[in-house]
């Protein structure tokens, strides 16, 4: 029997000695391999927190000490500790641990959290709640390095350091990575801090109010016990900063960091991922239309707030991109911004990231973007409900997010030609804001048009009569399989009408559907709750057309299906039909 194996709680681990828990990490990264392998998830992260995690639980008493986790994309060996080994050693109970930490999993997770830069200003929360109500547990914030050029990070260290005056310990895991590079002046400090064992005068930490301690070996168990045991109940806010190696004990993630942060199913020999991607996707055309237009035109810059894969960019073309490419950090704020200020001045900024974590910048988009009026480009990939499926990764909301801010053009390309023609007719326009949303499904290949000035134009892509489909993005396929199966099971063709927009209606069109119309059906990726769907049925409220929209109700959905989803959201072909019978 491993040590693992024994282990149901923190107060088991408390028995051990130094050999047994150094057994124990060794065992803990045997069962990531069993997981990640087969199931696939956040790899160099977890392997490189392990032996702070040991410590951690070793010397803290959770869960009446609380732990917060930075993204908590590091949080697996925590699970293993805390009860939950089964859900990495037992592959039949790989679906009850999610990727993240969970309070429906364990009392030992605080927050259900998937985003950066939030460990320190919840954990302040924490700390200000224990000192209202006359608590005495500690309250310890994992951070990484890489997120602490978010703002948030930022604004709670600036608070912490001035306004906290009671037990609070922050760990900041130094492994001189976020996803990709790090990038940015506070880690030319943390380097500098990281040469002189933390001796520099030069401290951003202690600048700001904070007390500070340095650990040069934050893979070592005994060393990181020692440190916590110094710190366990002290009576003012203190930063722990620890240098540890990403990806430590997996040969491959040690080498290649940025390529392990996460990974698909695995073989653990080779490191050959066991899915197969198709030979075309939506990022590679991103990523071939970015390297092309660099080199076509000295004025665009492609701009990334730390996620340069979601646009397929690898080290080597980011170097080949020199000046054409900034990488912001984990910023999207100031990603947003600086776009604006790039157009402003004449240049064509195109910003790339996922749609879960553009959320953050509603108001650097609606202030500094859209009330001005700049012509930034945004696009945003996995926008969609198939994609990224963890509750705290969603990309359902972006259109309901941003499809009503004014002066901004959301397009939803149905193809390869259409993407790249909107991608392109974007940058070159000198009118709008535009975001694009990348289609979730396969690519596509149709004609398109290249001019998209006549905002608001949807396109008749077939001509029929009683029911009109708007089949909208990554839709359209959809609405294309569902025309044919009203042809064949109704007896009459319908419209099938591409929007093309997302932020607005075609309201000319839309009166001419009423002359030989008598249902309109929407179909969109996302919720219907402020979404595209919600603009045409208010467009027909005072008409006799009928409207049925289709999409997803608002919720937050967690590690689902997409095809059990749609259809329990009534979006199968057999499901609308029956629609269409009920209601004409």
């Amino acid at each position: 029997m491993s040590v693992l194996e024994t282990i149901n709680s923190p107060e088991d681990l408390k028995k051990l000695t130094t050999k047994e828990l150094e057994t124990l990490a060794a065992d803990i990264r045997e069962a990531l391999f069993n997981r990640l392998t087969k199931i696939g998830g956040h790899c160099a992260p977890n392997f490189g927190i392990v032996e702070t995690e040991i410590a951690m639980h070793y010397v803290f008493n959770s869960p009446k000490d609380k732990f917060v986790f930075d993204v908590s994309h590091q949080s697996y060996p925590h699970k293993m500790l805390t009860g939950r080994k089964a859900g990495y050693l037992d592959d039949a109970h790989f679906h009850e641990d999610s990727g993240y930490t969970n309070p429906d999993e364990s009392e030992h997770d605080l927050f259900n959290i998937g985003h950066t830069s939030t460990s320190i200003s919840l954990a302040s929360g924490l700390v200000k709640a224990r000192d209202l109500k006359g608590g005495t547990e500690n309250i310890v914030a994992l951070i990484g390095d890489g997120s602490l050029s978010g703002g948030e990070a930022l604004e709670g260290l600036d608070f912490v350091g001035s306004e906290i005056h009671s037990n609070f310990i922050i760990v900041v895991n130094d492994n001189q990575q976020s996803i990709a590079e790090v990038h940015g002046g506070l880690y030319e400090n943390l380097a500098e801090l990281r040469r002189t064992k933390g001796t520099a005068p030069n401290n951003f930490f202690t600048a700001l109010g904070l007390d500070y301690m340095y650990e040069d070996n934050g893979n070592d168990i005994e060393s990181m016990i020692t440190l916590f045991e110094k710190v366990k109940d002290i009576d003012h806010p203190i930063v722990l900063h620890i240098n540890t190696q990403k990806g430590k004990g997996f040969k491959l993630a040690e080498e290649n960091r940025e390529l392990w942060h996460w990974c698909m199913p695995f073989d653990r020999t080779t490191g050959e991922w066991k899915v197969k991607f198709p030979p075309e996707t939506y990022t590679f055309l991103t990523n071939n239309y970015i390297m092309n237009k660099a080199k076509a035109d000295k004025n665009f810059v492609m701009i990334t707030p730390a996620m340069p894969m979601t646009a397929g960019l690898n080290q080597e073309q980011r170097k080949e991109l020199g000046a054409q490419y900034v990488d912001t950090g984990i910023t999207e704020e100031h990603a947003v911004a600086f776009a604006s200020g790039i157009a402003k001045a004449g240049a064509k900024p195109l910003i790339v990231t996922n749609a879960t974590f553009m959320q953050r910048t509603y108001d650097q988009i609606s202030q500094d973007v859209c009330i001005n009026n700049n012509p930034v480009t945004i696009v945003l990939n996995f926008a969609s409900c198939i994609g990224l499926t963890d509750v705290t990764h969603l990309g359902i909301f972006a259109i309901s997010a941003f499809a009503n801010i004014p002066n901004l053009v959301i397009l939803v390309p149905t193809s390869k030609e259409e993407y790249l023609n909107m991608l392109d007719w974007a940058v070159e326009q000198k009118s709008h804001p535009v975001m694009i949303l990348m289609p979730g499904n396969e690519v596509t290949s149709r004609a398109a048009d290249k001019d998209f000035s006549n905002i608001n134009t949807f396109k008749v892509e077939e001509k029929g009569s009683k029911v009109a489909i708007l089949a909208l993005g990554g839709f359209y396929q959809k609405g294309e399989s569902l025309a044919k199966e009203i042809e064949k099971s109704l007896g009459f063709k319908p419209t099938l009408i591409n929007p093309r927009f997302a932020s607005g209606v075609d309201e000319k069109l839309l009166t001419e559907l009423e002359k030989d119309h008598k249902l309109v059906i929407t179909l969109e990726d996302g919720i219907i709750d402020g979404g595209f769907g919600e603009k045409v049925a208010t467009f027909y409220g005072a008409s006799e057309m009928k409207v049925k929209v289709y999409g997803l109700k608002k919720a937050f959905y967690d590690r689902y299906n997409p095809e059990d989803l749609l259809k329990s959201q009534g979006m199968s072909n057999e499901q609308i039909i029956a629609d269409i019978k009920a209601l004409i």
